[in-house]
């Protein structure tokens, strides 16, 4: 079948989707309103602090298929850091307590049973409740199935469930939060293995060679170009694009994929259910005087009992990332540098009342809320037999993360080439 298909929208499932089908030869044309790639998953030069920076921290894990095979599409794995060996460090700002989460290399988590292994308290008996989960209904939140309180519940459920659905642990959808646990902490070490950005940041691996990519198939990419409205037909068919540079009328075979954010689709098909409800996530980078080493040597660690959550490490500079950040993110920049840079400098031994130069970045709609009734809100990816969807805000089965972002665009890629 000839014609063109119009993505929309140049963010990690945009560029997943486009060139996906510009690899199966596919005629593409892809439109992103700002003047780069990546949305919400970018890096840039900072002037403050003279380094490559990312908009956000992320962590790629091995169960994360879709975006692995992305990455293997556009060959952009060599701009992440494999973490070897596999686990996660802990440290409990309060008591001093450093522990790692070391998954064992079989499928069945085996690992449990040692002792060394577990969160420092915990019994082996307190992990089983993990298992309430896969029967979770889809009313249910996280805290309604695990504990609200205890080593367990501070030290392991509650950090994991705020940062992947970065929503309250009171409010988060506990189906949301089992399609995560079961493709990771039940499936082993290698499904668990975390991969972050490299020196180059997450464009270095995830942005750029996918527009590299698409230049290679003379895929034309018009940065400026914001969609300000949709003409369908009497049944639904995209007929028209109206952007602020210009219109793009459709042909029979034409098809489009939406691959915007959910609170742009108000204006574009008001009478599709969304989510609405959204949280924010708060990133301070610190330039520090030299490289560092964090407790249990490798570029990431996990914080209980402060404000900071996940410490990130590149060179000299640390980053430091805050989920479901509501309280924080109307707070004065030099405020917010100063409150998280008492728990990063508690971690280095450094002194807590002359902070390192440093850059706030807030994403005030980081994702939508990961609760029950936001889930219910989720669309599929057709809308009608030219007009799709994709994002990480469509009905994926997963939280806003990267793998559901690129694993929508795969999809309305797949939709498109089957004309499904």
């Amino acid at each position: 079948m000839t014609g063109i298909v119009h993505v929309v929208g140049a963010g990690l499932s945009g560029l997943a989707c486009a060139t996906a089908l510009a690899g199966s030869g596919h005629a593409v044309m892809l439109y992103e309103a700002t003047d780069h790639a990546g949305g919400r998953c970018r890096s840039w030069h900072d002037g403050r602090l003279d380094r490559i920076i990312d908009n956000g921290n992320h962590l790629i894990l091995g169960a994360n298929r879709e975006c692995l095979s992305y990455l293997d599409r556009i060959g952009g794995r060599g701009g992440l850091l494999t973490i070897d060996p596999v686990c996660l460090p802990f440290l409990d700002l309060r008591s001093g307590q450093h522990w790692t989460l070391s998954p064992g290399r079989g499928p069945l988590p085996l690992w449990l049973t040692d002792p060394a292994r577990r969160v420092p308290d915990s019994r082996l008996i307190d992990y089983l409740g993990i298992l309430k989960l896969a029967l979770a209904g889809p009313d249910q939140t996280v805290a309604d199935l695990l504990p609200a309180s205890g080593p367990l519940a501070e030290r392991l459920w509650k950090p994991l469930a705020i940062s992947i659905l970065n929503t309250p642990y009171q409010d988060g959808s506990a189906r949301l939060l089992w399609s995560v646990f079961q493709r990771t902490l039940l499936r082993g070490a290698e499904a668990c293995r975390p991969h972050i950005a490299g020196p180059g940041g997450l464009s270095a691996s995830l942005v750029d060679p996918a527009l590299a990519y698409l230049a290679d198939r003379a895929v034309k990419v018009r940065f400026g170009w914001r969609l300000k409205g949709l003409q369908r037909t009497a049944v639904g068919r995209a007929d028209r694009l109206d952007f602020a540079a210009d219109q793009v009328v459709l042909g029979p075979n034409d098809r489009v994929v939406l691959a915007l954010p959910s609170d742009a689709m108000a204006g574009l098909l008001p009478d599709l259910p969304v989510p609405d409800r959204f949280h924010s996530i708060l990133n301070a980078h610190y330039r520090l005087d030299g490289p560092a080493r964090l407790p249990g040597g490798l570029p990431l660690l996990g914080l209980v009992g402060g404000v900071a959550e996940w410490l990130f490490l590149r060179g000299d500079t640390l980053s430091v990332t805050v989920s479901a950040a509501d309280a924080l993110i109307d707070g004065p920049a030099d405020d917010l540098l100063a409150l998280l840079w008492r728990d990063v400098a508690a971690v280095l031994g450094l002194d807590a009342d002359r902070p390192a130069r440093g850059r706030i970045i807030k994403e005030r709609r980081a994702s939508f809320a990961a609760s029950p009734d936001q889930n219910r809100r989720r669309p599929g990816p057709r809308v009608a037999d030219n007009l799709y969807l994709a994002g990480d805000w469509t009905d994926t089965g997963l939280p806003a993360t990267i793998e559901g972002a690129v694993q929508s665009g795969h999809r309305a890629a797949m939709l498109v080439a089957t004309r499904r």
